[in-house]
C-alpha cells in the first residue's frame, strides 16, 4: 500500500521500522495525491506491461503508455537527484545544530535563570509582593516559550525558520532591554513575562523543528547537543547576572546580558536552516486536534505534562531552601549553575544511549530517578553538601528529560507534520510550566521560614505520574509482551 505524503505514520510503524520516512528531498508540504497515484500506476505498469527497452507500439497497450507519460512528467517535475530521508550529518545539518545550540543558550538557558530572578525580586523591586505573585513572572517565561508551539509550527511548516528566528531575536532582546528599565510589577509581567518569552518561543521551536528535519537515527543525539546550549546558558547567565547585580546594578546587568544574547543570535540567524522545501499551506484547528486522537501521542504528552509540572521547582526554590538551612547567599546563588552544569552531560550522553536502547526506555528511567532524588536527597536536605549533591544529580536527570522530550514526539510523528504535532505537544505542556511554580509558591507561604515538605511531595508525585504515563505509552506503541526488553 502506498503511503500518502501528508498522512501521519502510525506510531507502531515508527517503532517497528524507523527507516521508513515517506519523503524525499526537496519536499513540498503541499504535495498532491496525483503524484502518489502516478507512482502507483508506474508500479502496476512494471508488473503488467512490457519492458521499457521495447519500441513504442510493440507489445504495449494504452495503459502502459499512459503510465509511462505520467511517470515522465513526474521525473521532469522533480530534481535529478533526491536523497531519501534525513542525511544524519553533513555541513548544513551540523551548522543547524550549532545554531540550535546558540538559540537554546539564549532561550531555554535564560529561562533556567528563574531562580536567580525570584531570589532577587523578593529583596529588591518586588519585595512588597508575595512569593506566589512573583513566581507568575518567571512562570510566564516558561509558559509563553512552550505555548507558542502551534503558532510557530504553522509558520515553520509554511515559511521555514529564517523569518521566525529573526522575529524571535528582535522580541527577545527587546523584552530584556525593557525589563532593564522596569520598576513596577505590571512592567515586569509585560517585558519579562510576555515580550521576551514570545521571542524565546520562536527561537526554541524553530530550532527543534529545523534540527529534526536533518536527523533520524541520530536525532536524539543532535537534539541533545543543541539543548546542551540551554545548560551552558544556565551555568553562565546566572553567575553573570549575580556578579553584575553586585558590581553594577540591575539595569546594566540586564543590558549586558541582552548584548551577549544578541551576538549569539546573529550566529543562529546565519546557520539555522531546514532540510525541507516549505510552501504555503492552509491549516485548520483540526490539524492540531488530530494528534489527540492517537493514544500514544496522548500518553506521551500526559507524561511530559506531569513531569514538567514539577521539573522547574528545584530551579525556582533550591536557592531559598538552601538559605533556609544556613547556606550563604553567595553559595546558594551558585546552586543553579551547578544544576545546569550537570545537565550538560545529561543532555548528551543519555540521548546517545537512547538512540541505541530506546528513547522511551531512557525517559522512563530518568523520570523515575528524578522523583527518587527529590524524596531521597532534597526532602531530607538540611546542609550544604546534600543541596550541592542534589543539584548535580538532578541537573543530570532533568537535562536528559528536556533533550528527549522533543525526540519522543518526533518518533511518533510523520516528519512533514513535525511543526504542527510538536506545537500541539508543547502547547499542552506549557500549562504545566505555567501552573507548577505558582502551585508550589502557594504550598510555601514563607520561603525563608516555612516548611518545604508539601512542595517536595507535590514535586515527586507528579514526576512519578509522568513515568507511569511513559510506561503506558511504551506498552501501547510496542505491545505489552516482552515489555521489559523492548527497545522503544
Amino acid at each position: 500500500m502506498t503511503q500518502q505524503p501528508n498522512e501521519a505514520i502510525p506510531a507502531s510503524d515508527v517503532v517497528e521500522d524507523d527507516t521508513k520516512e515517506p519523503f524525499q528531498l526537496p519536499v513540498s508540504a503541499s504535495d498532491t495525491s496525483d503524484d502518489v497515484e502516478a507512482n502507483s500506476s508506474e508500479e502496476q505498469c512494471d508488473t503488467q506491461c512490457t519492458t521499457p527497452g521495447e519500441k513504442g507500439g510493440e507489445n504495449s497497450n494504452s495503459n502502459a503508455g499512459h503510465a509511462s507519460e505520467k511517470s515522465s512528467a513526474i521525473v521532469q517535475d522533480q530534481p535529478e537527484s533526491t536523497p531519501e530521508g534525513p542525511p544524519d550529518g553533513g555541513t548544513a545539518a551540523w551548522l543547524t545544530v550549532v545554531g540550535g545550540f546558540c538559540s537554546m543558550f539564549v532561550s531555554f538557558g535564560w529561562t533556567n535563570c528563574m531562580g536567580i530572578f525570584i531570589d532577587y525580586y523578593q529583596t529588591h523591586q518586588l519585595s512588597d509582593m508575595s512569593t506566589s505573585s512573583i513566581t507568575w513572572v518567571t512562570s510566564l517565561m516558561t509558559f509563553m516559550m512552550f505555548f507558542g508551539g502551534p503558532f510557530v509550527g504553522i509558520l515553520f511548516d509554511n515559511f521555514g525558520p529564517r523569518y521566525i528566528i529573526l522575529a524571535g531575536t528582535i522580541l527577545h532582546v527587546l523584552g530584556i532591554m525593557m525589563t532593564s528599565i522596569s520598576t513596577e510589577y505590571y512592567q515586569f509581567l509585560l517585558a519579562q513575562g510576555i515580550c521576551s518569552p514570545i521571542g524565546t518561543s520562536a527561537l526554541f521551536h524553530a530550532s527543534i523543528n529545523s534540527i529534526s528535519t536533518w536527523f533520524r537515527r541520530r536525532r536524539a543525539l543532535a537534539l541533545g547537543i543543541a539543548t546542551a546550549g540551554a545548560s551552558l546558558g544556565g551555568v553562565i547567565l546566572p553567575i553573570m547576572l549575580t556578579r553584575l547585580f553586585h558590581l553594577l546594578n540591575f539595569g546594566w546587568a540586564m543590558r549586558i546580558c541582552g548584548f551577549l544574547i544578541l551576538f549569539l543570535l546573529v550566529i543562529t540567524n546565519f546557520t539555522m536552516t531546514s532540510r525541507l522545501v516549505h510552501t504555503r499551506k492552509q491549516y485548520h484547528l483540526r490539524d492540531f486536534v488530530r494528534p489527540l486522537r492517537e493514544l500514544p501521542f496522548i500518553l506521551t504528552t500526559a507524561g511530559t505534562f506531569c513531569f514538567f509540572w514539577g521539573m522547574f521547582l528545584p530551579f525556582s526554590f533550591i536557592p531559598s531552601q538552601a538559605q533556609r538551612h544556613g547556606m550563604s547567599n553567595t553559595m546558594a546563588s551558585y546552586l543553579i549553575p551547578v544544576l545546569n552544569a550537570a545537565s550538560i552531560p545529561g543532555r548528551i550522553i543519555p540521548p546517545y544511549l537512547a538512540d541505541v536502547f530506546g528513547r522511551f526506555n531512557l525517559m522512563i528511567l530518568t523520570t523515575l530517578a528524578s522523583g527518587i532524588l527529590v524524596l531521597a536527597l532534597w526532602l531530607p536536605s538540611t546542609g550544604n553538601a546534600p543541596a550541592i549533591v542534589f543539584s548535580a544529580l538532578y541537573g543530570f536527570t532533568s537535562g536528559t528529560v528536556v533533550s528527549l522530550a522533543p525526540a519522543l514526539v518526533a518518533q511518533i510523528s510523520e516528519i512533514r507534520e513535525i511543526g504542527v504535532r510538536s506545537g500541539t505537544y508543547f502547547c499542552i505542556v506549557s500549562f504545566a510550566a505555567l501552573t507548577g511554580t505558582p502551585i508550589a509558591g502557594a504550598l510555601l507561604p514563607d520561603p525563608l521560614g516555612g516548611s518545604y515538605t508539601k512542595l517536595f511531595i507535590f514535586c515527586a508525585v507528579v514526576m512519578f505520574s509522568g513515568a507511569g504515563f511513559y510506561c503506558a505509552a511504551k506498552g501501547r506503541i510496542g505491545g505489552w509482551r516482552g515489555w521489559w526488553g523492548m527497545r522503544v
